[in-house]
């Protein structure tokens, strides 16, 4: 008969492992996981009235903030003329938000605090079901204190969304196996069709982990469990295609045009520009890293990315420690049936760490935030980890040595990577090695005279070496120099703009979601004087041109090209009908992006504007055209 949770399986023949799990109704568990969870919320929210919101993001959620149009096909621009680049399901939350609260950046960034703090409760649950109250605290607090985790919750990037729902989906997954009930693997499937929806084809790498798990450790039949795995695969297929279906099935008169393809259609978006187009060649999608976007992330590539010089320190800390707690936790529940929880949980989570690995490696157009996805599992490895080794080292015996070397590998790991940013925190690494020194020590000189309150505290020590390095670097976005760049954030000293980023102290107030330049303020006042009922404000070659616009006026914009400037669309025939029907005047063209025939039209059949007209001296990369005077 199936066990009612994971963790129950977890005392072996010998019942080395008692200390594995613990009663669940300790009066400590509450009070300290509180604490976690109160030390997430102002890790992730703390100043967030002041955060970098990603442009192209929050111009798309203040978009489909006003408009339910917009809102229902992602949108870029209120009108809803081009969709974004992505599946909307992650501007979603933003939009609503920023529907409710008000075009501020807080109001924008509010949905990715409470997305991570959700998913740090939902972590704890989960472990805790698995390895006991102690594991599920650990892990709990390691996500809390992942860089990468802390760095993106605090800005506008959908993967919170994504790793919230992915971690959603393991612990239905977790039950599943441990009931054998069809319904909560149904909710599995669910999850990460959701997930799909925020991330797209990055929600099913978790796919082929958890069918072999399921497959591998549910009771029931092969076949059984072969065709619940089909219909659990049908909900997550039905789920994640949901968006595309509803797209595909609009007639493309009575939505946008789908950003970044050749056909205008959803499939190819999904699939081609953001799936294929990452490893090989689409020809209807547009390349995913074409232009500056490949620049940027070049390094984020192989074998080494996750161990690099700016990656390495927002996730990296504790790899070893992981990788050493799915090793023997495999191998130390050889033998056991094959059902066995303990097993099956490290299973989960290190096939979870392992298929990124892989797939991280072997893709283009990578950016370092990408690898938050990755802090779940490493922090129920962790969890798990540390209380498995806890548990064999209070038992006695060879594998009691598992713990203080497990501490000793991850403070020299901390060396690798804390050595290349010396610079930053210069007491840190003295700091780590002394924590784990006094740990290792007193864990590995422990004999008949060591009292608990020695071996307590020698493990205490060795807890905090491992964390400290990691919280540093978190705690360091607190921090406006070291809370990451708006387009690809990352925590502490890494990025060539880190160094010019501002210091001052920061206190709450209603920031709104754009604060517009000199010059979109003084365009925006000659378009709003000069307009006389066209639809669009203006045209933009691309969406770098139309992003602070847009988010800093709700009025409608064609963004010609949409994210890249190469999707075509609009067509010259289309863009002419707009002109000559009087729904569109002025068109805003960039020597910072390729020409298309659109920009081309615009050259040939539009007035430039001198920028004097509008008070500016210059107008440097841009132009901006009346199309109601003919060039000449």
């Amino acid at each position: 008969m199936a066990t009612t949770a994971l963790a129950r399986n977890s005392v072996d023949r010998r019942r080395r492992t008692t200390g594995f799990r613990q009663h669940l109704t300790a009066g400590w568990e509450l009070p300290a996981l509180l604490l976690i969870l109160a030390l997430a919320t102002v890790l992730y929210a703390w100043g967030i009235d002041r955060s970098g919101v990603q442009p192209y993001y929050s111009a798309a959620a203040r978009s489909m903030a006003a408009n339910w149009h917009a809102f229902v096909f992602g949108g870029l621009d209120p009108s809803g003329s081009i969709t974004v680049d992505k599946i909307p399901g992650a501007l979603w939350p933003q939009a609503l938000s920023v529907k409710l609260f008000g075009p501020y950046n807080w109001a924008a960034v509010l949905p990715q605090v409470l997305e991570g703090v959700l998913a740090v409760w939902a972590l704890h649950r989960i472990v805790r079901a698995w390895a006991g109250p102690r594991a599920g605290l650990l892990a709990a607090l390691v996500l809390t204190l992942t860089p990468v985790t802390v760095v993106l919750d605090r800005h506008t990037i959908p993967d919170t969304l994504l790793v919230l729902l992915l971690v959603l989906a393991a612990g239905s997954l977790q039950k599943a196996v441990a009931t054998g009930r069809l319904l909560p693997l149904l909710l599995c499937g669910t999850w990460v069709g959701l997930a799909f929806q925020a991330k797209m084809l990055q929600a099913w790498l978790v796919l082929p982990v958890f069918a072999a798990v399921y497959q591998m450790a549910a009771p029931g039949s092969r076949w059984n469990r072969a065709w619940r795995l089909l219909l659990a695969g049908a909900t997550a297929l039905v789920v994640s295609c949901s968006w595309l279906l509803l797209v595909w099935a609009t007639p493309a008169p009575d939505r946008p045009y789908i950003d970044a393809t050749t056909n205008n259609n959803p499939f190819t978006l999904v699939f081609g520009y953001n799936g294929l187009s990452r490893f090989g060649h689409d020809p209807n999608a547009l390349g995913a890293v074409a232009g500056t976007a490949a620049s940027r992330t070049t390094e984020n590539t192989g074998w080494s990315m996750l161990v690099n010089q700016s990656v390495g320190p927002q996730i990296a800390w504790l790899l070893p420690l992981a990788v050493l707690a799915l090793a023997l936790g495999v191998w130390w529940r050889a033998g056991q049936p094959r059902t066995d929880g303990p097993r099956t949980g490290f299973l989960l989570w290190g096939g979870w760490l392992a298929v990124h690995i892989v797939v991280f490696s072997n893709s283009n157009g990578n950016h370092g935030y990408y690898t938050a996805v990755l802090a779940p599992a490493l922090a129920a490895l962790t969890g798990g980890g540390v209380a498995l080794f806890w548990a064999e080292y209070r038992a006695g015996g060879r594998r009691r040595t598992a713990l203080p070397l497990a501490i000793g590998l991850t403070a020299l790991w901390a060396v690798a990577i804390q050595g290349r940013h010396i610079e930053f925190a210069p007491w840190l690494l003295p700091m780590v090695l002394m924590l784990a020194l006094c740990g290792t020590v007193g864990l590995c000189t422990r004999g008949p005279r060591t009292t608990r309150r020695a071996v307590h505290s020698a493990l205490a020590a060795s807890v905090a070496s491992i964390l400290l390095a990691p919280a540093v670097w978190a705690t360091s976005c607190l921090n406006p120099r070291y809370a990451g760049s708006t387009l690809s954030p990352l925590a502490g000293p890494v990025g060539p703009d880190y160094r010019d980023r501002p210091h001052h102290r920061v206190t709450f107030r209603r920031y709104p979601l754009s604060q517009p330049s000199a010059r979109d303020t003084a365009l925006l006042n000659y378009l709003s004087a000069h307009r006389s009922g066209e639809k669009y404000l203006l045209a933009t070659q691309a969406a770098y041109g139309a992003e602070p616009l847009l988010r800093a006026t709700s009025q409608p914009i064609l963004v010609m090209g949409g994210f890249t400037g190469l999707t075509p669309y609009p067509a010259t025939r289309h863009l002419s009908d707009l002109v000559s029907t009087h729904q569109l005047r002025y068109a805003l063209l960039t020597t910072r992006r390729p020409p298309t025939p659109a920009s081309a039209w615009v050259k040939r059949n539009c007035t430039p504007i001198s920028p004097s007209a509008y008070g500016r001296t210059s107008e440097g990369s841009f132009t901006l055209y009346d199309c109601a005077r003919r060039a000449n």
